[in-house]
């Protein structure tokens, strides 16, 4: 990991160090990965991606509104939530995290949507929401050129066959890579 990483992601990846060697997450670690007040003090919703060396997707999860005092206590919640809680993998191995990737996407509060011309895959993630269940797209994914595309995504995540009746509102991220 290069230094230029920005602390988001360098937060997450000293948080699966410690979680997955076994030891006690020390909640000191945002300021230990910078003292600027500023980079942590917001309360955002964040996500936390992780991928392979190979860029294949090992582990994503996060929050739609802040469930933690601070985004330096959410990002390491969702980083470890990441990668050891999302149903679509097993839990992460502590070896496996070496020729891992992370990204933190944090996002801003989302906003209604009155129609599908405010929409763009590449602009804006997307949350669609029905009886109950809801899914949520975040933006600028590989393979996910159309709205449509987009919006049937995270239908199904939110286990809705059709969009009739479907409540959508959009958010922007600022997304924070690891420098590779």
């Amino acid at each position: 990991m290069k230094e230029e990483t920005h602390p988001y992601p360098r937060l997450a990846r000293l948080t699966l160090e410690q979680y997955l060697s076994g030891q006690e997450i020390d909640e000191t670690l945002p300021r230990r990965v910078s003292d600027d007040e500023d980079c942590w003090s917001p309360l955002s919703a964040c996500f936390v991606s992780i991928k392979t060396r190979d860029g294949d997707l090992r582990g994503c999860i996060g929050t739609i509104f802040p469930s933690q005092p601070n985004l330096g206590l959410e990002i390491m919640a969702n980083a470890v939530s990441a990668a050891t809680g999302d149903p679509r993998f097993p839990p992460m191995s502590r070896p496996e995290l070496a020729g891992a990737r992370i990204s933190v996407d944090v996002l801003d509060p989302p906003e209604p949507v009155t129609g599908r011309h405010q929409l763009d895959p590449r602009k804006w993630g997307v949350i669609v929401e029905k009886d109950g269940r809801r899914g949520l797209l975040l933006p600028d994914l590989e393979g996910v050129d159309t709205v449509d595309k987009q919006l049937a995504i995270a239908a199904g995540k939110a286990g809705l066959r059709s969009l009739d009746g479907v409540r959508i509102q959009r958010f922007r991220v600022r997304r924070f890579p690891e420098e590779v």
